[in-house]
């Protein structure tokens, strides 16, 4: 058992595993360190064995890898069944192993070391929880696990971008300017519109605001709140039309000449929207020609017989004499207009 009183105060040089170890100390102080008892274990004396002596005792070469096992396997079960002070209690015995691990990760590292410490420390404490405790080597699998996570900490500080003094510099703000919702708040405060105006406008114009949901926030219907935004646009189209000097050197970005355009637009949209339709009566009513209108044209006679006048035609069968053939047939011969008809051959 030590007698040394541990040290009470950490200066900011201390790393992670620093203050592991000063912690471990003071379980180990006073009259009554932390201990287990020996008489649990073949190969440990018969008395309570303080955590300080159970280390020399374990890294003793000629400690058989059995007893090894069966004490960690004891301190890992009270730190999941207690937690505290067994856990440091762990993490005093493992510092041998996790310091070189640390001075192996860190030895041309030339950044600083404490998060590589703490992701080794850290990685340690996970597998603490979850270890299998019913295979050899449970001490090891403890350390390669902790090697795993400070490794994966520096892969990632190497892979970091290196910082520049170049990149860090101070600049004056923003000027609070070039925002359209200071030309509504410009326009409320000439009066040309109302506070709730000038959040309709910015919430449905500006915004992805729906006028349906503005309606349902105002609380009035949809028809009333189109209607109250038009009234409030018209004022403020000639409010900014008013301002047509200040505008008129005005950059195209500048937000007054934004927000007048987008409601020209939409007012022109609007008109066109609600243009009154055409009559009929100042339409030209395009009739297709019908017989009537075609009364009056010369008919012109057919000199030539488009489809075949003989029995063995089959259209409109054998032994027939339709009308409307037979007129065809008596215009296509001039000589035998007046004249009596010829009889039609029948078929045989």
């Amino acid at each position: 058992m030590s007698d040394a009183l541990p040290r009470s105060s950490f200066s900011p040089d201390d790393m992670p595993l620093d203050a592991a170890r000063s912690a471990f100390e003071w379980l180990l102080a006073g009259p009554a360190p932390l201990s287990v008892d020996g008489r649990g274990f073949s190969g440990l004396p018969s008395r309570a064995v303080p955590l300080d002596e159970l280390l020399r005792r374990l890294l003793d070469r000629r400690c058989p890898q059995p007893l090894r096992d069966a004490v960690w396997a004891h301190l890992i079960r009270r730190s999941r069944e207690e937690g505290g002070k067994w856990t440091v209690g762990c993490v005093g015995l493992a510092l041998p192993a996790l310091t070189g691990i640390c001075a192996t990760l860190t030895a041309r590292f030339v950044a600083d070391p404490r998060d590589i410490h703490s992701a080794t420390l850290t990685g340690f404490l996970a597998e603490l929880a979850h270890v299998d405790l019913g295979r050899p080597r449970i001490m090891l699998r403890l350390r390669w696990a902790a090697y795993r996570a400070g490794h994966l900490c520096l892969r990632e500080a190497l892979d970091a971008p290196t910082p520049s003094e170049e990149a860090f510099h101070s600049s004056a703000p923003q000027p609070l300017c070039g925002h359209p919702d200071l030309v509504l708040l410009a326009a409320v405060a000439d009066r040309a519109i109302t506070a709730a105006e000038a959040a309709l406008i910015g919430s449905t114009r500006l915004e992805d605001t729906a006028l349906a949901d503005a309606a349902r926030a105002r609380g009035a219907g949809y028809e009333a709140t189109k209607k109250a935004r038009q009234r409030a646009e018209r004022r403020l189209v000639d409010y900014l039309r008013g301002r047509a000097g200040d505008l008129a050197g005005a950059a195209p970005d500048d937000p007054a000449v934004e927000v007048l355009d987008r409601l020209v637009i939409d007012e022109q949209l609007r008109a066109t929207a609600t243009a009154p339709t055409p009559t009929p009566s100042t339409t030209a009513v395009r009739t297709s020609p019908t017989v009537i209108a075609l009364g009056g044209l010369r008919r012109r006679r057919v000199r030539r017989v488009m489809s075949p006048n003989v029995p063995q035609s089959g259209v409109q069968g054998c032994g027939g004499s339709p009308t409307g053939a037979s007129r065809a047939h008596q215009l296509d011969r001039p000589d035998t207009a007046s004249g009596p008809t010829s009889e039609v051959p029948r078929c045989a």
